[in-house]
């Protein structure tokens, strides 16, 4: 390769990383999720295209390739096998559950839907639509025939009886 052909590789990598960078830098953030590993991933796409130019390859439109070879890393990025510490994520706030609390919470819930047949008829009827359906108090109004307002206000009567046969509620 002779100085003039280095001149003009240099001047064309100089106008792709005027013109493509911030670019680039946005498209590898977005994908990877942090500003360090974008900007280095960025910084290795514009290396590879350096050493593909110099090596004699011909790019057509600069734009295309230059994503083109960020998606690649970025991909390799992912495929890397990552390894978290448990103290790393304490750090960022993951706390283990432990099975014990989900399994009370299973069966606060199992105990407290067997108490909904104590409810006298017309509570057990709005209550298990609500909780056990998941119904809007729209939806529970048409299922009904009353207004949206007789069945919220008997949701809310239900809860209170509800929290009086079962104390935990």
């Amino acid at each position: 390769m002779t100085l003039a052909e280095e001149a003009i590789l240099q001047a064309l990598m100089a106008d792709a990383h005027h013109d493509f960078q911030r670019g680039l830098n946005v498209h590898a953030y977005f994908k990877v999720n942090n500003h360090q590993i974008g900007e280095d991933l960025v910084q290795d796409t514009f290396i590879k295209t350096w050493k593909y130019l110099v090596k004699g390859g011909k790019v057509e439109t600069m734009k295309a390739f230059l994503y083109h070879v960020l998606n690649n890393l970025i991909i390799d990025q992912y495929r890397k096998h990552k390894t978290a510490s448990l103290d790393v994520l304490l750090e960022k706030g993951f706390e283990p559950s432990t099975p014990d609390a989900r399994l009370a919470d299973m069966l606060d819930g199992k105990a407290a839907l067997l108490m909904i047949a104590r409810l006298p008829l017309v509570y057990q009827k709005v209550m298990r639509m609500k909780y056990v359906q998941d119904l809007s108090l729209k939806e529970m109004a048409l299922a009904t025939g009353d207004s949206e307002n007789t069945v919220a206000v008997q949701v809310h009567r239900g809860l209170k009886k509800l929290r009086l046969l079962y104390p935990k509620a």
